[in-house]
């Protein structure tokens, strides 16, 4: 076994190696580029070296520089994780030449499933089943009609030369055939002058599945189990699980033994995944090989209760598989969903920027986490978008399926867009839970998992939890900001008590929807009320580190929340909701003005703790007044500016009598204005 490996890679798969390598006891080298300094991989490997700026064509692609470290840091080999020099047989073959070895597959055989048509020789020749097709240069109609009826239906005429649909025809029927060419032709030379065609077998709704193989230096390999990752968008897989649902025991076998032919006809070592079509009818087709262990390797590991990455290192050190395939097991049922930093409501277009909260799942048995970043830490424009890798298994499909969706819901991230609540919405799907789904589900059912409607009632109680939060989070200011000397003093406690005065607090919102939201709290002797579209909410609640424990209308329930600057996200069970403040005011309702602060009782003038003109916050204090040997502190009841002090130091004043003048911190100048100010702030961020 190697003693030390350089990881040429970052992120999540770079972390994932370095956990496998620390319990083998092998060191580990990182890499790290201008963006990754202080990143999560680099913190976990023995030693890391600088690679270059951020791009990855000046650092994470320049396979001499790679290779240099190794041989200065002394490791006897390189893993490449996915992406990157994984799949490049000239960066291989360099470490082959220099000696380190390349955890992987030969450059002979990265370079023969490098491209797709030479791929499918080989793989006809092995006897894998591949999409039939003809795509011969005899054009006549009686060669097309023959090769269509030995394709079979229903089958796909196109134009060979061109694209964007023209050209193109999908047929039924045998009857359809002759009339479908005489059309194609004609748009054919129409639209590229050119009227050359190809037929190929037509694929209803395929699946895409895959089988993942492994084989090692002394003949021997083997497949453990499959995976289904038709869950994609953009063509790049979401949710992935494993084993494929729905698979008879015949077809599994079926196609693990094709990737096996498959892996063989290259004289194949290392991790390796055959990735087939599968049509309606259960005729499956090979697709591609990726000589490289896949991003959802993990479903597998779960399924299998095996390691790949040990496996991977055991093999290119030198030693056999671990198991045979009579002895490979598959166990219960995993799924794999992907956590992006994306876009899901604008075409799923990445997202960068801080993780300025970072709660995960918890983790057990069930439940894993593979990622590459922590709380605080920056998701680069330069890389791919992914924060983590939830991983859940369970006994049976349906439980695995639960675990997932609660996963999903105990998954708490703000700071930037992300596909969370998109990926809970694909998990609690009845078709996806009915494993009724192919390749083009998120597209089929876009409308069920990128409509954002909202139940009145739930975002009515999103709103009173973010008043009732609001209230307390002032509140919990206010007792830090205590000055006075008496903490006894009813002027010091929280709980809305003023003399000739009721507590409403004003919350002013502005939600993700851009709508201003103005909500009144009013204080009672036990908690508060909130009035929303005519219902009367009656609250309570604290805090408690980063949750609030709230009660709405008897409903006890408690919830994350994350709040930077004005900005803050509540986690409730129904999703996350965002909010901006754009007012902290609290009015006080008293006798003569609801700005101006009066004398409890009759007294003395103590102390000025501010100066007019001075901006203060709400709690801070104002002034300190002596009555009956004690001191009371006069604070501030909203944020604002002191107008003017009525009474100087020394000065007697009597109860009732206006201290202070306080104007409230000024508004948003109108609702107009607050609405699009956050659009202004997207579009700097952007």
């Amino acid at each position: 076994m190697f003693t030390k490996i350089l990881i040429a890679n970052r992120g999540e798969i770079a972390c994932r190696i370095i956990t496998t390598a620390k319990k083998l006891g092998i060191r580990t080298v990182a890499l790290y580029s201008d963006a990754d300094k202080a990143a999560r991989h680099v913190a976990m490997a023995d030693e890391a070296f600088y690679i270059g700026a951020s791009a990855p064509s000046e650092s994470y692609l320049k396979g001499e520089l790679i290779l240099a470290i190794a041989q200065k840091a002394g490791a006897e080999a390189i893993h490449p994780g996915y992406g990157f020099l994984s799949e490049n047989a000239p960066f291989a073959r360099q470490c082959e030449v220099a000696g380190i070895r390349f955890i992987g597959p030969s450059s002979a055989a990265i370079e023969a499933m490098g491209s797709k048509s030479a791929a499918k020789i080989i793989m006809s020749n092995a006897q894998v089943p591949l999409v039939p097709g003809y795509h011969g240069d005899d054009q006549s109609d009686a060669v097309l009609i023959s090769n269509a009826n030995d394709i079979g239906f229903p089958l796909l005429i196109k134009a060979a030369f061109g694209g964007g649909g023209k050209g193109m025809r999908i047929v039924e029927h045998a009857a359809q055939l002759n009339s479908a060419i005489d059309s194609a032709r004609r748009e054919a030379s129409s639209s590229f002058g050119n009227d050359k065609l190809l037929i190929e077998r037509y694929l209803r709704e395929p699946r895409h599945v895959e089988v993942q193989v492994f084989a090692d230096t002394f003949g021997n390999t083997i497949y453990l189990g499959d995976r289904d990752c038709s869950i994609q968008r953009r063509h790049q897989k979401v949710v992935e699980e494993a084993p494929a649902p729905g698979l008879s025991a015949e077809l599994k076998a079926q196609m693990g033994q094709a990737a096996v032919a498959a892996a063989k006809a290259i004289n194949y070592v290392g991790a390796g995944t055959v990735e087939f079509l599968l049509g309606s009818d259960n005729r499956f087709y090979f697709m591609e090989m990726n000589t490289r262990l896949q991003v959802e390797h993990p479903v597998t590991e779960m399924i299998t209760g095996q390691d790949l990455v040990h496996w991977q290192l055991l093999v290119a050190s030198g030693q056999p598989l671990p198991l045979t395939q009579e002895q490979v097991q598959i166990r219960g049922h995993a799924f794999e969903a992907r956590i992006y930093a994306e876009d899901p409501h604008n075409h799923f277009l990445p997202a960068s920027g801080k993780l300025e909260f970072l709660r995960e799942p918890k983790l057990s048995p069930n439940v894993r986490i593979d990622s590459g970043v922590r709380e605080h830490d920056v998701i680069s424009n330069f890389y791919d978008p992914m924060i983590a890798k939830l991983i859940v298994w369970d006994e049976s499909r349906p439980r695995a399926l639960q675990r997932l969706a609660h996963a999903l819901e105990s998954y708490h991230i703000a700071g930037l867009k992300h596909n969370v609540e998109f990926l809970t919405k694909i998990a609690t799907h009845p078709e996806f839970a009915a494993a009724n789904f192919s390749t083009d589900f998120i597209e089929r059912f876009g409308d069920d998992l990128l409509t954002q409607v909202e139940d009145d009632n739930h975002h009515a109680q999103a709103l009173a939890c973010a008043a009732l939060y609001q209230v307390l989070a002032r509140k919990q200011a206010q007792t830090l900001n205590k000055t006075a000397t008496d903490p006894h003093s009813p002027w010091n406690i929280g709980n809305g008590f003023r003399i000739n005065s009721h507590g409403v607090h004003t919350i002013v919102l502005l939600d993700d929807a851009n709508h201003l939201q103005q909500l009144r709290v009013n204080e009672q002797q036990d908690g508060y009320q909130l009035v929303i579209q005519d219902k009367v909410y009656e609250l309570t609640g604290t805090l408690s580190g980063q949750h609030l424990l709230a009660e709405i209308n008897g409903h006890k329930m408690q919830l994350a929340f994350s709040q930077v600057g004005d900005d803050f996200t509540l986690f409730l069970a129904t999703g996350s909701h965002h909010f901006k403040a754009v007012q902290r005011q609290v009015h006080e309702q008293k006798i003569n003005a609801e700005d101006k602060l009066k004398a409890p009782m009759n007294g003395t003038i103590a102390a000025h703790l501010v100066a007019a003109g001075d901006t203060v916050v709400a709690g801070q204090g104002l002034l300190v007044m002596e009555a009956m040997k004690m001191e009371y502190t006069i604070t501030a009841p909203f944020d604002g500016t002191v107008s003017a002090f009525f009474y100087a130091k020394g000065e007697l004043v009597k109860d009732g009598s206006l201290l202070v003048e306080l104007r409230p911190a000024d508004l948003v100048q109108s609702a107009e204005l607050t609405l699009t100010e956050p659009a202004s702030a997207k579009a700097q961020e952007a």
